[in-house]
């Protein structure tokens, strides 16, 4: 007994999914990416398949320049679950690129989350104060919670991740000022740039409902996708009928689909 238990206690727990590719080609193959004007980048689509369910959960697209690590493009989730990100029109993301290489200066600095960071590095080769695969904060299903620490490693080796520690800490400092007051946030964002160079801060709605995860006695947030029918007055009374019970302060709508709008609360 004593044997089996030390058995289970060391073995490792296994990632409740997986990726896998089913396709990869160029921009012009993804065309529904909008990124006709990078030819050069190298293209994949994964699927994500959960432990014993037939169908995919999710599926995302991820770009390449040369052998460098992949950059998540696009993701698509399948479940009513927060799964790990969420998903967004691919059109904003060539359009953000388009503006920050028409009107930012070549020297100047991009604040922004990991994520979209590693996009605009990729994107417009302009410099960014983050270029890793953070992982935070790590979003999943309430089941998978205790297998947090093998989907972290699964996450690290596939996204090619190895963070310096440094880089952790700024990007906890980024988190935290935008959980501060206006003001405040500035002179913190300010301070973590660390000069008077020229910067550029860009925030993602979904960006503010990451915040209030990782800080939620600053942030309450929550979310909910409504289908698109065509009476948006009725939907925004949706919005407001939410905000009065639940004693949300706001809203705002992302557009996901031209059939689907998520509403944020805050």
């Amino acid at each position: 007994m004593w044997g089996w238990f030390a058995y289970l206690w060391f073995k490792p727990i296994p990632v409740p999914y997986h990726y896998q590719l089913i396709a990869e080609g160029d921009s012009q193959k993804f065309s529904q990416m909008d990124l006709v004007g990078w030819p050069e980048l190298k293209l994949g689509q994964y699927k994500v398949k959960a432990n014993d369910i037939d169908k995919p959960i999710a599926e995302f697209i991820v770009a390449r320049q040369d052998d460098e690590p992949p950059v998540l493009m696009y993701w698509k989730n399948s479940t009513n679950e927060v799964l790990y990100n969420f998903d967004r029109k691919p059109s904003e993301l060539s359009a953000l690129a388009a503006a920050i290489i028409k009107h930012a200066p070549q020297d100047a600095l991009i604040l922004s989350w990991w994520d979209t960071s590693r996009q605009i590095k990729l994107l417009t080769g302009r410099d960014t104060l983050f270029t890793s695969h953070l992982n935070e904060p790590l979003m999943v299903p309430l089941p998978w919670l205790e297998q947090s620490q093998a989907i972290r490693a699964y996450e690290n080796e596939f996204w090619g991740s190895k963070v310096d520690p440094k880089e952790h800490e700024q990007f906890k400092r980024f988190s935290q000022a935008l959980a501060a007051p206006a003001e405040e946030g500035a002179k913190q964002l300010r301070k973590l740039i660390g000069s008077n160079r020229e910067a550029y801060i860009i925030v993602h709605v979904t960006d503010l409902y990451k915040v209030g995860v990782m800080y939620p006695d600053r942030i309450g947030v929550a979310y909910q996708n409504f289908p698109m029918t065509g009476n948006m007055h009725g939907m925004i009374n949706q919005m407001k009928v939410q905000v009065k019970e639940n004693n949300f302060n706001t809203y705002t709508l992302q557009s996901i689909l031209d059939r689907m709008k998520s509403g944020h609360f805050f």
